[in-house]
């Protein structure tokens, strides 16, 4: 608690209290206060209105039963959940994420963060996060689809574009949106592209939604090499995780003219010393749905690191793209010793206290999930802009406005950083610029 100011430290104490067992919401909480004492003491109206307090307590939080049937006829019986947190600059916006993994804590911790993460992308949606203790690893087609039906049939009555709009996380990808999407439609017998994004092309889709989360780290890294008056040109880099968050990270750091040499998935590790082969990642991975192993069998220069740790491979940008929690202090640390100089975390809070303050103390040019994987819900918006004119924009306009969203929350950040005495500090910068425009905004909402 030593870096909480005096005036905050209670407040977290509360958040423990009434949030007992909740670890990664705690972890997401400490991390937003402890950078927010200079601005409780220039805007002291942010303490007299409790702010604070009331920003930690979500607005609404709905868990539910889902029922399902699987292939062999047995009832199946799962959780779902979704906290609607901060709608003070616009309807509740987030992914689901379907994942054994999923309870509360882990709901609010990514709610939590959303908040600040769609605050920095300037455009007006609020904050919301959802899921399921769900495991769609090893289902049928038939059995992820009578699992979304169930889940919709209760989600359906909270959501819609004026209100909360979902979207996929881990887990939950176009097919998952495709089954709820229809369940929505079914139920309340309106056609409404705008509830729901991440949707198919063909009804109501946007191009680069599924690049976005990806292509936008790999954006922000970019601007804060060129801060240092750097480029990813000719640089390794290690990009953890296979799924769409990695595969674009990958793709655009390839065009981008760095050499991407290894990813991962829960089992193991890919080394490519050459370079990763991008084309045959995506067809394991999204198109046969197997195991990243499969690489070695293609190419047998390429080593398979079982169980593997992906940071100890020397590089000099890393992009945890896979999952809460995956660099700790050590990771970290043998990261800056192996010569890396840029983080961009594609996850969401994919390293530890412990190893924000290693990067920190390194000054290396490091890029926190909310301000650095934004990519992902800002272009999320930009389909609920398109859905809402009955519009359907080119690949090129799509990935140029992400660009630019990116290129703007980089500023905001750098800029913050620096007007709080902490030039370089994105972290301070991403949380301090978030909470200030939502802070503001429910100061004019009055107490509600």
């Amino acid at each position: 608690m030593a870096h909480v100011d005096q005036k905050i430290e209670g407040m977290y104490e509360e958040v423990l209290r009434r949030n007992p067992g909740e670890t990664e919401f705690h972890q997401a909480v400490l991390e937003v206060l402890e950078s927010l004492g200079p601005v409780v003491t220039k805007h002291p109206k942010f303490l007299e209105r409790k702010i604070i307090q009331r920003i930690c307590e979500p607005e609404r939080q709905i868990i539910f039963r889902v029922p399902w049937m699987d292939d062999k006829g047995e009832v199946q019986i799962n959780r779902g959940f979704r906290v609607e947190f901060s709608s003070a600059l616009g309807p509740y916006k987030g992914g689901l994420r379907f994942h054994p993994s999923v309870y509360l804590g882990i709901i609010k911790f990514l709610g939590f963060e959303q908040c600040f993460k769609n605050s920095l992308t300037g455009l007006p949606i609020g904050g919301g996060k959802g899921g399921s203790d769900f495991d769609p690893k090893g289902k049928s087609d038939d059995e992820v689809m009578r699992f979304c039906q169930s889940f919709m049939t209760e989600l359906y009555r909270h959501i819609g574009e004026h209100t909360d709009v979902p979207a996929g996380d881990i887990g939950v990808g176009g097919r998952e949106i495709g089954y709820m999407f229809g369940q929505y439609k079914r139920i309340t017998n309106r056609y409404e592209p705008g509830v729901l994004t991440g949707k198919g092309l063909t009804w109501g889709g946007s191009l680069v939604r599924t690049e976005a989360t990806g292509y936008g780290a790999t954006f922000f890294v970019n601007e804060m090499l060129k801060a240092r008056k750097d480029s990813f040109d000719g640089k390794t880099c290690l990009v953890s995780g296979s799924g769409n968050v990695a595969i674009y990270t990958i793709e655009k750091i390839h065009q981008l003219g760095g050499k991407c040499v290894a990813c991962s998935d829960s089992n193991g590790v890919i080394y490519d010393e050459k370079g990763l082969d991008l084309d045959l990642i995506k067809q394991i991975k999204e198109v046969e749905r197997r195991r990243i192993s499969d690489y070695v069998k293609i190419h047998k220069h390429a080593k398979y690191i079982a169980g593997g740790n992906i940071w100890e491979i020397p590089c000099q940008v890393a992009m945890p793209s896979a999952t809460q929690n995956e660099i700790n202090g050590k990771d970290a640390a043998t990261l800056v010793k192996n010569g890396c100089i840029a983080v961009g975390e594609g996850a969401n809070m994919p390293t530890t206290p412990e190893g924000v303050k290693v990067f920190l103390e390194a000054k290396i040019a490091y890029g926190p999930g909310k301000a650095a994987n934004a990519g992902g819900v800002a272009t999320s918006a930009l389909e609920m802009q398109q859905n809402a004119g009955r519009d359907s924009w080119t690949f090129e306009y799509t990935e140029k406005k992400l660009e630019d969203i990116m290129i703007n929350i980089h500023q905001n950040c750098f800029e913050t950083a620096d007007e709080y005495g902490a030039p370089g500090n994105y972290v301070l910068g991403a949380n301090i610029c978030g909470f200030i425009k939502i802070a503001n905004a429910m100061v004019a909402h009055g107490l509600i």
